[in-house]
């Protein structure tokens, strides 16, 4: 299909520069970064501006992020692309990881395994994805997520291990 026989649509979105949450991790814990991106005190990092995220709520252990599905996270089917799905559940578990770590120590995914459920469409309303960590130890943490449409009913699962670690320097 050409151009100019469908409607073509366009996106425009900004962002601040990433550095700034790394220049934090040092001196917050992650439970406090993770609480001032969620209030709006400290800017959302590039990645959900990129996905347009509804937000996120924050405990220690546990991260919730809401998601509202756009025509421009779609694949060629027609609902949302598998990478989206996989993204808003790696966020999830991971940023509930982050949650519990101190100042100076920084994790990174390890794994991610997630299964699909059912199909994401503009009909599946707000996506609610919560996290929350499942075991934690010195060197490594297991998290899970699980993404709900509106209705409440599951439409993917992942769980994930991260690795922990000490940031140089610190």
């Amino acid at each position: 299909m050409t151009q100019t026989q469908q409607d073509v649509r366009t996106r425009t979105f900004s962002w601040t520069d990433p550095a700034l949450h790394a220049d934090l991790i040092g001196r917050q814990t992650g439970l406090e970064l993770l609480r001032a991106m969620a209030s709006g005190d400290l800017p959302a990092p590039p990645i959900m501006h990129l996905i347009d995220s509804a937000g996120m709520q924050v405990e220690h252990g546990s991260v919730t992020v809401f998601l509202d599905p756009q025509e421009f996270h779609y694949n060629p089917l027609g609902t949302m692309h598998g990478g989206v799905i996989s993204t808003l559940l790696d966020t999830a578990a991971a940023c509930s990881v982050h949650s519990t770590l101190p100042a100076g120590v920084g994790y990174t995914s390890l794994d991610l395994n997630v299964k699909f459920l059912r199909p994401v469409t503009l009909a599946s309303g707000r996506l609610t994805c919560t996290g929350s960590v499942l075991q934690s130890g010195r060197r490594t943490a297991l998290a899970e997520a699980r993404l709900t449409d509106a209705g409440g009913r599951l439409v993917a699962q992942a769980m994930s291990s991260c690795m922990i670690f000490p940031l140089p320097g610190q």
